[in-house]
Formats: C-alpha cells, structure tokens, sequence
C-alpha cells in the first residue's frame, strides 16, 4: 500500500510538473472577460468548499479539484482598505471592479468621499470596467446571488457614499436636501447594462406595490417613496429593443437569448435563497443564471464583459452557518465550469477571486475523509468535542456555567447548525488576510504574485484594451513594440506603466489620509 503512493504521488507530482514546463503564456487581447466574485470566499473557504464538493460526490474530499484550482495562474490581492485594516465588500468592490482603494461602506467613490457624508461623494465618482467595457462598445451585465443592488455589483455601477442607500426610502434627509441618488435609481441612469440577474425587486417598485411572488408579505412589498416603479421604466427605455423582465424561472427558461438584448431577471424581493434552500421551480440556480447572461452577451461581436457574483457565500459566513457558505462556494466553481464550457479560452480571460475572508478557521486534527463539517475525533481539555471548521467570533459563541456546549449528539452537518465561536457577536466578522485570485486566458500572467487588490481592475482592462491604457492593443498591432519598460533593481519605483501608477495612487491615498 505504502509502495502504491509512492507511485502516486510521484506520478501526480511527474504530471504537474510537465503540465508547469509546457504552459504557454497566452499574450492575446481580451475580446471577453468573465469575473467570478466568491464574496467572503477567502482561502480557508476554498480549501473547505474543495473537501465538501468530493464529499458530496462520495469521495474523501481532499484530493478533489475545484474548476477554479485548473486555473493556471494564481495571485494573492491585499485587501485593506483607506481607512480600515479589514474591509468590507464596497470599499473592496471599488477597488478590484474601479482601480481605486476607498473608505469603508462607499461604492464607486474615491477616498475623498466619506462614509454617509451625501456632500462628500459630489465630484469624487469613480467609473468601473464594466463601464470602460460598455463604452468600448462591448455588451455588459452582472449576475449575482443577492440584490442587485447589493455592495458588490452596484460598485460596477453606482457612486454612493453609503452601500446602504438601495432606494429613495433609504435616503436619509441630509442625502435627499444634498441631491443624492439611491442606487437602484442609478441603475437605469449610470450604464446600459445588457443582463441584470440577481434580486432586488422591492427596491424597484413603489412603497406598497404586491410582490407578485409574495403578494400578501408586507416585508416583500415595494419600498420606493417616489412612486416610481424601475421595472417599468426600464422596459420603456429600451423601446426599439427585444428588453425582457422575468422573475420566475418559467419565464426566464422561455427567454430566447438569440431573439433577446436585454434582460432584467428579479428572483426576489431582496437577496436570493440560499442554494440549498433554493425551488428549482421558482429560481435558477448561479450556473443557470450564468449560461443565460453569457448567451445574450456573447452575441456582441465586440465581446462582453460579465461580473458573476456568489454573494451569499459572505451572509453564510456572517450567521455562521458553515454548511451554508460552503454549498454556496460550491455552487459558483460549478458556474465557472459553465462558464469556460461556454466560451473560448484563447478570447476569454476568466477569473475567480474573493473580495475578502471571514474569522474562519479550519482546525484540530479530524482523519483523512473525515467530514468537512464534522468534528474533531480528539477532544478539547474541557472533555468536550470541538467542529473541525470554527469562527474567531459570531453567534456561535454559547457559554452556560463556564461551559461549552456538549455536542457530542448535534447533526453539525446540518445546513443550520451554527458553528461555535471565541468571541460573542450578533454577526460574524470579515477577515482581513490576503485573498486568492485565479486566472486563464488572455493576459491571465499578469495576475501572478502579491498585489494591491485595486490593481485588478488595471490588469483586467489593459487585458481587454479597455479603459486609458491601450498600450497591449498597440503591442498587438506592431509585434516589435514592447508594452513594458523593465524595472530598474536600483529603482525605488518600477519603471512600468502600472509601476508608476501605484506610486502616484499611493501618495493620493496619503494626501487624503494626511488630510
């Protein structure tokens, strides 16, 4: 037996090398870029959404490999933000879809605007790649698990000075005398975007209006004070255009993408459910919502760029329920896998990142296959067992009589269980450790090493010749013409294009902090 994996693991290591010295580095432009986005889904969640995924094929786990794992480059993004060591998903959404770091809570804003502060935010608008895309005339769009109007793609979109701001009812007075705009406002004002798939229907409507899923929920009804109803304006914008709105998975199965140029698909009054928890009746699933957005979008003969969002992932962590997370992590690597089934690897340059982590950790010494969300075969010196996957703080923090509870009989696999914690709070903390970031396709070199999470954005349009730096489409007409000046080792800055704008973004970012 011992004999036998030696074999194997030589082999296995034999194949990865001649896989390594075999790569080609792919130096294409981007027609298309297609950004997954784990929310919450730092290292420990990909390592932990790895073994449930072999789990949940019968296997023991560790040895499974992610879609995203097949991607041949890998970077790590630092994900602090102007004002906060550990960050939260705007401020961070700002920098890898807009190219700039920002204060905490602020959404397509530079650091100059100031968390809630309606005044702070005029003049100090970031765009996102999605608009560098859209006005290079690419087709655009997002999907995502949660509203649409929810921190990670209203970055692509909106400028805010609060994430929190999603309709005019959220608007504070100060907001609303200062000439602010909710976000959902801002959705149809700010870009064209081709496909927009999530939920968020009862920011769209006006305060009262029936949910037409949930028609006798006061919670689910339309919160808007304007009397505005978005969904139908939005349909009335694309007069001349095949524009559908669906909210149910009948009619969005019955949606053409061929026949189709826009679609507005809002599967619930606020965020989706979570996978497990989903009706496939009623709502599709993140692969299915990806397949449908690429369809459409692919169409444009000048590419398209896509932002797939795995948002729940994060609101599984923050109630520590592991399961839940996990199966969300899960259900994303299985939409990359559609998504690289659906386009062109030698055109498409796909990416799989996070925007942070959580307190999360994955401990104790539990035996080869022993379940992801299982528990420790040895106990703790309190004589009681422990779960392998555990948060540095959250709800799960229980003490009765300076004790922990005795779970020796509680179904920790179950998608509810919330798992224990050092620390007592209403909700579960984001992680401030790096993140990883996946790459394939065209330019996909560029996302190797230890970077500023804001760089992301840079790389991404340079890929795609998108954006102000169009210096990889000149490189790409005249072969001869080297994109990149070397770095100079005895440089305190290198002598690059993205070299010298770090250095000028950073000595901004001071001004602002000095000041």
């Amino acid at each position: 037996m011992i004999i036998q994996y030696l074999k194997l693991y030589r082999s296995s290591a034999q194949n990865t090398l001649r896989s390594a010295l075999s790569r080609k580095l792919n130096s294409n432009v981007a027609k298309n870029i297609v950004l997954f986005l784990g929310d919450g889904m730092g290292v420990t969640t990909i390592t932990a959404a790895r073994i449930l995924k072999g789990q949940l094929q019968n296997r023991s786990g560790e040895e499974t490999v992610m879609n995203m794992d097949t991607f041949p480059f890998v970077g790590l993004a630092k994900v602090y933000t102007v004002d906060f060591q550990i960050p939260d998903s705007a401020a961070t959404a700002t920098a890898y879809l807009c190219g700039v770091k920002t204060n905490l809570n602020t959404v397509g804003v530079s650091a100059a605007a100031r968390n809630g502060v309606c005044r702070s935010q005029k003049g100090n608008e970031v765009t996102s790649i999605l608009k560098w895309a859209k006005d290079a005339g690419k087709s655009v769009g997002i999907v995502t698990t949660t509203r649409v109007q929810h921190a990670t793609p209203a970055a692509s979109y909106a400028h805010s000075a609060s994430r929190t701001w999603y309709s005019d009812a959220d608007l504070p007075t100060s907001a609303v005398t200062g000439g602010c705009m909710d976000i959902a406002s801002q959705l149809l004002r700010n870009t064209d975007i081709d496909v927009i798939i999530g939920g968020g229907r009862k920011y769209m409507t006006p305060k009262g209006f029936p949910d037409p899923e949930y028609p006798t929920d006061l919670k689910a009804q339309g919160q808007r004070k304007d009397n505005r109803n978005l969904i139908n304006e939005w349909l009335s914008m694309k007069e001349g255009k095949v524009a559908r709105y669906v909210w149910n998975k009948t009619d969005f199965d019955a949606v053409d993408p061929e026949k189709t140029d826009y679609l507005m698909a809002l599967f619930e009054p606020g965020d989706l459910r979570f996978d497990v928890e989903r009706d496939p009746s009623m709502d599709p699933s993140i692969s299915e919502t990806t397949e449908k957005a690429i369809r459409i979008l692919k169409k444009n003969p000048k590419g398209f760029f896509l932002l797939v969002e795995g948002g729940r992932i994060d609101q599984g962590h923050h109630d520590s329920r592991a399961s839940m997370a996990l199966h969300e992590a899960v259900a994303l690597d299985d939409a990359v896998a559609r998504g690289l089934e659906l386009t062109n690897e030698e055109e498409t340059l796909t990416i799989v990142t996070a925007d942070h982590s959580h307190a999360f950790t994955f401990n104790g010494y539990p035996f080869r296959g022993n379940s992801i969300l299982g528990k420790s075969p040895i106990f703790a010196m309190d004589l009681l067992p422990y779960t392998t996957l555990m948060y540095g703080n959250g709800p799960g923090h229980k003490i009765t009589n300076n004790k922990r509870p005795d779970i020796r009989n509680v179904d920790t696999t179950d998608k509810d269980y919330v798992q224990q914690a050092a620390v007592p709070l209403d909700s579960e903390t984001h992680g401030g450790e790096d993140v990883a970031l996946f790459a394939r396709g065209p330019m996909a070199h560029l996302f190797q090493g230890v970077y500023e999470q804001n760089y992301i954005a840079h790389a991404m349009a340079f890929a795609a010749c998108v954006g102000t730096n169009q210096e990889h489409c000149a490189a790409t007409a005249e072969p001869d013409k080297t994109p990149f000046t070397s770095i100079d080792p005895g440089s305190s800055a290198p002598n690059t294009p993205f070299g010298a704008m770090t250095t000028v973004m950073l000595s901004i970012t001071m001004s602002v902090l000095l000041h």
